[in-house]
C-alpha cells in the first residue's frame, strides 16, 4: 500500500491528513505500507509525528513500514529527534 503526502504538512495540516491516511489502515492487510514524501516541500515538526504515527499503525496492523523520497531537511529533522532509524528508506 502507498500513501502520498501533499506539498505542504505543517500542524495545520496533520490532524485532518492523519485522519484520512489511517482510513485504509483500519482493514488489516498485512502488506507493506510505504508513504511517499517527495512531494513535501513545506513542512515542521509535526510531519514526523504524523509518519511516526503511520508507522506505529501499519506495525499494529503487522504491516512493514518504509519512507520514500524523505527530504534532507525532514531527514535531519529525524535526526534531531533521534527517530531517523524508525523511518526506514524504502527500496
Amino acid at each position: 500500500m502507498m500513501l502520498v503526502l501533499p506539498a505542504e504538512l505543517t500542524n495545520l495540516q496533520a490532524t485532518a491528513l492523519l485522519a484520512r491516511l489511517r482510513a485504509p489502515l483500519a482493514a488489516p492487510s498485512g502488506a507493506a505500507l510505504t508513504v511517499d514524501a517527495s512531494a513535501l516541500e513545506r513542512f515542521d515538526s509535526s510531519s514526523l509525528a504524523l509518519l511516526l504515527q503511520l508507522r506505529r499503525d501499519a506495525l499494529a496492523q503487522g504491516q512493514s513500514f518504509s519512507v520514500k523520497g524523505l527530504p534532507p531537511r525532514l531527514r535531519e529533522l529525524a535526526g534531531l529527534y533521534g527517530v531517523a532509524d524508525l523511518l526506514t528508506a524504502a527500496n
